[in-house]
């Protein structure tokens, strides 16, 4: 078996293109004019060490630009010990995984089928409709040749792929190579650079900065460190007793920068002012309804505005906040910016959203625990449930759940995009572009209006 996994992989006779590169599949229509750009995808994908989704996000770009009838093309690649699978036009593709086989027809979409197999995986096959079966010594070791597609079956790698359509799997010939291989390993991608693990005792998360660092400005502003060690744990301070409530009966306090250090809730006036905020959504809620918000550490500025006490100019009125004679104080929080969508929507953070092209039907959304965000795209690269925004203490956070075509952003100042790791909140800042699936976007603007 190969080192990249797929073990003895045959071609179909054809006469389209197929190929095999560091353990990536591509089958394709020679005719077509972007066999080259699908190649080139392939190579690139190859040569930057990503794995099967990255190779699907790529095809999928080539293949929008397009237009008239769909691109008869199929790619695959591992991921995990899984594998991705993309399908457009006339394609065809099989995925044998241990909930038995998959089929995926690139005819039975707009545009194209793609699918994430879990694994063990013990058999692909791509195949152009044309193709014929497979000879039984013919193998594609590596690079491109013509063909009508590709069979690649570790399970039974000994056995005559054309035997493989005309009896059960029991009644292959036994393999002669021994021993027999393994189920199918598609290995794990390369490794994701490590995202820094925040020190105690801060629970937010850190912004993320993806390799090479060089390339991403450092942080500025909003977040540029941790909440002073006055504050106390959020769940001590939700118990106040007698001693603390007196505390803050000693005189009325002569003004932000002198009032003494009180670890209990208390009421603000920006949360009575909260309901006002968002637009044309923002009806009048009874003065209950703000209590209802998470509760965080936060400092005042001289005009009472409730602030994040890492920054260092208030959101609000933009006076300079000067920390050290600041005393943080828990309260509700506000919200903490809106993201604008490139067709005009917006998203208010006062709470978590789920974005995606179907979220209405996500357990999290029936349970009331996330908001959901319909978002669409004409080449339908955005999935059912995409992306996740989770509000965590003064920090917004992002989590790619693991769509198929990703989430990138753009941090503010640099002109590159760079891919979030699936299932792992990524800390944003103000001004960050994200790029949701292939086409769509939106961005982070934190600016707060009493």
């Amino acid at each position: 078996m190969s080192g990249d996994g797929l073990g003895t992989v045959r071609p179909l006779p054809g006469s389209g293109l197929v190929a095999r590169v560091e353990g990536l599949l591509l089958v394709c229509d020679a005719a077509e004019t972007v066999a080259a750009d699908l190649l080139a995808a392939l190579h690139d994908t190859a040569a930057s060490g990503g794995d099967g989704r990255a190779l699907a996000r790529r095809v999928a770009q080539v293949l929008a630009v397009m237009m008239g009838e769909p691109v008869a093309c199929a790619v695959a690649g591992p991921v995990g010990d899984g594998v991705a699978v993309l399908v457009s036009g006339p394609a065809s593709a099989a995925v044998t995984g241990p909930g038995g086989e998959v089929r995926l027809a690139g005819r039975d979409a707009l545009t194209w089928s793609d699918r994430l197999v879990p694994g063990p995986v013990t058999g692909i096959e791509l195949r152009l409709p044309e193709a014929g079966p497979a000879h039984p010594l013919a193998r594609l070791d590596g690079g491109v040749v013509v063909g009508g597609g590709i069979l690649c079956d570790p399970a039974g790698a000994g056995a005559p792929p054309a035997a493989r359509s005309a009896v059960p799997r029991q009644a292959e010939a036994p393999a002669t190579e021994a021993p027999p291989p393994a189920p199918y390993p598609m290995g794990p991608p390369d490794p994701v650079p490590p995202i820094p693990v925040p020190p105690p005792p801060r629970p937010e998360q850190q912004a993320w900065h993806p390799e090479p660092g060089p390339q991403v400005p450092p942080q500025q502003g909003p977040v540029s460190g941790p909440i002073p060690a006055v504050a106390p744990r959020e769940t001590d301070a939700l118990e106040p007793t007698g001693a603390m409530e007196a505390s803050g009966t000693g005189g009325e306090p002569a003004g932000p920068r002198e009032r003494p250090f009180e670890p209990e809730s208390r009421e603000r006036p920006f949360a009575a002012e909260q309901p006002a905020q968002g637009g044309p959504q923002a009806a009048p809620e009874p003065e209950a309804a703000p209590a209802a918000q998470p509760l965080v550490y936060g400092v005042d500025c001289k005009n009472d505005h409730f602030n994040d006490p890492r920054v260092p100019y208030c959101a609000v009125c933009g006076i300079a906040l000067v920390q050290r004679s600041l005393a943080p104080y828990q309260g509700p929080r506000p919200p903490l910016g809106v993201l604008l969508l490139d067709d005009g929507m917006t998203l208010r953070l006062d709470a978590d959203h789920l974005v995606g092209r179907d979220p209405d039907r996500a357990p999290e959304v029936a349970d009331g625990s996330v908001r959901p965000a319909k978002v669409t795209s004409p080449d339908g690269s955005v999935s059912r449930r995409h992306l996740r925004v989770a509000l965590d203490g003064w920090d917004v956070n992002l989590i790619d759940l693991g769509s198929v075509n990703g989430t990138q952003i753009q941090p503010p100042g640099d002109p590159n995009f760079y891919d979030i790791p699936p299932n792992e909140p990524v800390t944003i800042m103000p001004g960050t572009t994200v790029r949701i699936g292939v086409s769509r976007t939106m961005r982070y603007e934190s600016h707060r209006n009493r």
